[in-house]
Protein backbone atom coordinates (compact mmCIF):
# COMPACT_ATOMS: atom_id res chain seq x y z
CA UNK A 1 0.00 0.00 0.00
CA UNK A 2 1.22 3.51 -0.78
CA UNK A 3 2.31 5.28 2.40
CA UNK A 4 0.46 8.61 2.84
CA UNK A 5 2.90 11.51 2.74
CA UNK A 6 0.85 14.54 3.78
CA UNK A 7 -0.24 15.21 7.37
CA UNK A 8 -3.91 15.06 6.42
CA UNK A 9 -3.47 11.82 4.50
CA UNK A 10 -1.56 10.24 7.38
CA UNK A 11 -4.30 11.25 9.80
CA UNK A 12 -7.00 9.77 7.56
CA UNK A 13 -5.05 6.54 7.17
CA UNK A 14 -4.55 6.29 10.93
CA UNK A 15 -8.27 6.83 11.57
CA UNK A 16 -9.19 4.20 9.01
CA UNK A 17 -6.76 1.72 10.54
CA UNK A 18 -8.08 2.42 14.04
CA UNK A 19 -11.68 1.83 12.93
CA UNK A 20 -10.78 -1.42 11.14
CA UNK A 21 -8.78 -2.78 14.08
CA UNK A 22 -11.53 -1.84 16.53
CA UNK A 23 -14.21 -3.48 14.38
CA UNK A 24 -12.24 -6.68 13.96
CA UNK A 25 -11.55 -6.92 17.68
CA UNK A 26 -15.25 -6.46 18.52
CA UNK A 27 -16.37 -8.92 15.86
CA UNK A 28 -14.01 -11.60 17.15
CA UNK A 29 -14.89 -10.93 20.79
CA UNK A 30 -18.69 -10.73 20.48
CA UNK A 31 -19.49 -12.28 17.10
CA UNK A 32 -20.00 -10.49 13.80
CA UNK A 33 -23.81 -10.40 13.96
CA UNK A 34 -23.84 -9.14 17.56
CA UNK A 35 -21.90 -5.97 16.77
CA UNK A 36 -23.44 -2.99 15.01
CA UNK A 37 -21.96 -0.03 13.20
CA UNK A 38 -22.75 2.26 16.16
CA UNK A 39 -20.92 -0.12 18.49
CA UNK A 40 -17.80 0.09 16.34
CA UNK A 41 -17.99 3.88 16.02
CA UNK A 42 -18.42 4.34 19.75
CA UNK A 43 -15.56 2.00 20.61
CA UNK A 44 -13.29 3.70 18.06
CA UNK A 45 -14.38 7.13 19.34
CA UNK A 46 -15.51 8.39 15.95
CA UNK A 47 -18.82 9.55 14.54
CA UNK A 48 -20.89 7.10 12.50
CA UNK A 49 -20.56 9.48 9.56
CA UNK A 50 -16.77 9.33 9.93
CA UNK A 51 -16.89 5.54 9.88
CA UNK A 52 -18.95 5.55 6.69
CA UNK A 53 -16.55 8.03 5.07
CA UNK A 54 -13.91 5.28 5.31
CA UNK A 55 -16.02 2.12 4.90
CA UNK A 56 -19.11 1.78 2.73
CA UNK A 57 -20.65 -1.06 4.76
CA UNK A 58 -20.27 -3.21 7.84
CA UNK A 59 -18.90 -6.04 5.69
CA UNK A 60 -16.18 -3.77 4.34
CA UNK A 61 -14.79 -3.40 7.87
CA UNK A 62 -13.70 -7.04 7.77
CA UNK A 63 -12.00 -6.66 4.39
CA UNK A 64 -9.96 -3.56 5.20
CA UNK A 65 -7.21 -4.63 2.77
CA UNK A 66 -9.66 -4.95 -0.14
CA UNK A 67 -8.45 -1.95 -2.16
CA UNK A 68 -4.83 -2.67 -1.32
CA UNK A 69 -5.09 -6.25 -2.64
CA UNK A 70 -6.74 -5.07 -5.84
CA UNK A 71 -4.02 -2.46 -6.41
CA UNK A 72 -1.29 -5.03 -5.76
CA UNK A 73 -2.75 -7.38 -8.36
CA UNK A 74 -3.07 -4.76 -11.06
CA UNK A 75 0.37 -3.32 -10.28
CA UNK A 76 1.89 -6.78 -10.62
CA UNK A 77 0.92 -6.45 -14.29
CA UNK A 78 1.51 -2.75 -14.87
CA UNK A 79 4.71 -2.52 -12.81
CA UNK A 80 6.52 -5.66 -13.94
CA UNK A 81 9.83 -5.64 -15.81
CA UNK A 82 9.47 -4.68 -19.51
CA UNK A 83 10.21 -8.13 -20.96
CA UNK A 84 8.60 -10.21 -18.21
CA UNK A 85 5.32 -12.02 -18.96
CA UNK A 86 2.55 -11.15 -16.49
CA UNK A 87 2.02 -14.64 -15.07
CA UNK A 88 5.33 -14.91 -13.12
CA UNK A 89 4.72 -11.44 -11.67
CA UNK A 90 1.21 -12.44 -10.62
CA UNK A 91 2.53 -15.68 -9.12
CA UNK A 92 4.86 -13.69 -6.84
CA UNK A 93 2.03 -11.40 -5.75
CA UNK A 94 -0.36 -14.28 -5.04
CA UNK A 95 2.37 -15.99 -3.01
CA UNK A 96 2.72 -12.84 -0.90
CA UNK A 97 -1.04 -12.40 -0.47
CA UNK A 98 -1.57 -16.03 0.51
CA UNK A 99 1.22 -15.81 3.10
CA UNK A 100 -0.42 -12.71 4.53
CA UNK A 101 -3.82 -14.40 4.81
CA UNK A 102 -2.48 -17.65 6.27
CA UNK A 103 -0.22 -16.02 8.85
CA UNK A 104 -0.59 -16.71 12.56
CA UNK A 105 -3.83 -15.29 13.88
CA UNK A 106 -5.68 -15.38 10.56
CA UNK A 107 -7.67 -18.56 11.30
CA UNK A 108 -10.32 -16.93 13.56
CA UNK A 109 -10.98 -14.27 10.92
CA UNK A 110 -11.34 -16.89 8.20
CA UNK A 111 -13.71 -18.87 10.41
CA UNK A 112 -15.82 -15.76 11.08
CA UNK A 113 -16.13 -15.11 7.34
CA UNK A 114 -17.11 -18.68 6.60
CA UNK A 115 -19.80 -18.62 9.30
CA UNK A 116 -21.45 -15.43 8.01
CA UNK A 117 -23.53 -15.49 4.85
CA UNK A 118 -23.23 -11.70 4.49
CA UNK A 119 -19.43 -11.86 4.65
CA UNK A 120 -19.24 -14.79 2.22
CA UNK A 121 -21.40 -12.93 -0.28
CA UNK A 122 -19.35 -9.76 0.14
CA UNK A 123 -16.15 -11.71 -0.41
CA UNK A 124 -17.58 -13.32 -3.56
CA UNK A 125 -18.48 -9.91 -5.00
CA UNK A 126 -15.06 -8.57 -4.01
CA UNK A 127 -13.31 -11.42 -5.83
CA UNK A 128 -15.32 -10.74 -8.99
CA UNK A 129 -14.40 -7.06 -8.79
CA UNK A 130 -10.72 -7.89 -8.33
CA UNK A 131 -10.87 -10.23 -11.31
CA UNK A 132 -12.43 -7.55 -13.52
CA UNK A 133 -9.81 -5.00 -12.46
CA UNK A 134 -7.04 -7.47 -13.19
CA UNK A 135 -8.55 -8.39 -16.56
CA UNK A 136 -8.64 -4.70 -17.48
CA UNK A 137 -4.99 -4.26 -16.51
CA UNK A 138 -4.00 -7.20 -18.72
CA UNK A 139 -6.15 -6.01 -21.62
CA UNK A 140 -4.76 -2.45 -21.42
CA UNK A 141 -1.13 -3.61 -21.61
CA UNK A 142 0.11 -2.58 -25.09
CA UNK A 143 2.67 -5.40 -25.12
CA UNK A 144 0.04 -8.12 -24.76
CA UNK A 145 -2.63 -9.25 -27.18
CA UNK A 146 -5.08 -11.72 -25.60
CA UNK A 147 -8.78 -11.52 -26.36
CA UNK A 148 -11.19 -9.98 -23.87
CA UNK A 149 -12.43 -13.44 -22.96
CA UNK A 150 -8.89 -14.69 -22.40
CA UNK A 151 -8.08 -11.69 -20.18
CA UNK A 152 -11.13 -12.33 -18.03
CA UNK A 153 -10.48 -16.07 -17.85
CA UNK A 154 -6.83 -15.68 -16.80
CA UNK A 155 -7.83 -13.06 -14.21
CA UNK A 156 -10.47 -15.39 -12.76
CA UNK A 157 -7.91 -18.22 -12.60
CA UNK A 158 -5.50 -15.96 -10.68
CA UNK A 159 -8.15 -14.89 -8.16
CA UNK A 160 -9.25 -18.50 -7.71
CA UNK A 161 -5.62 -19.50 -7.14
CA UNK A 162 -5.55 -17.18 -4.15
CA UNK A 163 -8.78 -18.59 -2.73
CA UNK A 164 -7.81 -22.23 -3.26
CA UNK A 165 -4.21 -21.97 -2.06
CA UNK A 166 -5.04 -20.36 1.26
CA UNK A 167 -7.18 -23.40 2.13
CA UNK A 168 -4.52 -25.96 1.16
CA UNK A 169 -2.34 -27.87 3.62
CA UNK A 170 0.73 -26.38 1.90
CA UNK A 171 -0.34 -22.98 0.52
CA UNK A 172 2.99 -22.21 -1.19
CA UNK A 173 3.03 -25.54 -3.01
CA UNK A 174 -0.61 -25.05 -3.99
CA UNK A 175 0.16 -21.64 -5.54
CA UNK A 176 2.96 -23.16 -7.61
CA UNK A 177 0.79 -26.09 -8.71
CA UNK A 178 -2.09 -23.87 -9.76
CA UNK A 179 0.16 -21.41 -11.55
CA UNK A 180 1.63 -24.19 -13.67
CA UNK A 181 -1.86 -24.58 -15.10
CA UNK A 182 -2.34 -20.81 -15.41
CA UNK A 183 1.01 -20.59 -17.25
CA UNK A 184 -0.14 -23.27 -19.71
CA UNK A 185 -3.42 -21.43 -20.26
CA UNK A 186 -1.57 -18.17 -20.83
CA UNK A 187 0.71 -19.74 -23.42
CA UNK A 188 -2.37 -20.77 -25.38
CA UNK A 189 -4.10 -17.39 -24.96
CA UNK A 190 -1.13 -15.12 -25.55
CA UNK A 191 2.31 -16.59 -26.32
CA UNK A 192 4.86 -14.09 -25.07
CA UNK A 193 7.28 -13.08 -27.83
CA UNK A 194 10.82 -14.35 -27.39
CA UNK A 195 13.56 -11.71 -27.13
CA UNK A 196 15.26 -10.96 -30.42
CA UNK A 197 18.42 -12.92 -31.10
CA UNK A 198 17.67 -15.89 -28.85
CA UNK A 199 17.74 -18.32 -31.76
CA UNK A 200 14.07 -19.20 -31.53
CA UNK A 201 13.01 -17.53 -34.80
CA UNK A 202 12.50 -19.22 -38.14
CA UNK A 203 15.59 -20.64 -39.83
Amino acid sequence: MTVPTGRRERKKAATRQKIAETALRLFLERGYDAVGIRDVAAEADVAVTTLFSHFASKEALVFEQDENFEQRLTQAVTGREPHEPPVPALRREIHAMVRHCTAAGAAPIRRMIEESRALREYEDSMRLRHAEALATAIADDPGLSPTTTACRAIARFVIDAYALAREAADPDAAVDEIFQMIEAAWEVACPFPAPAGDGSGPR
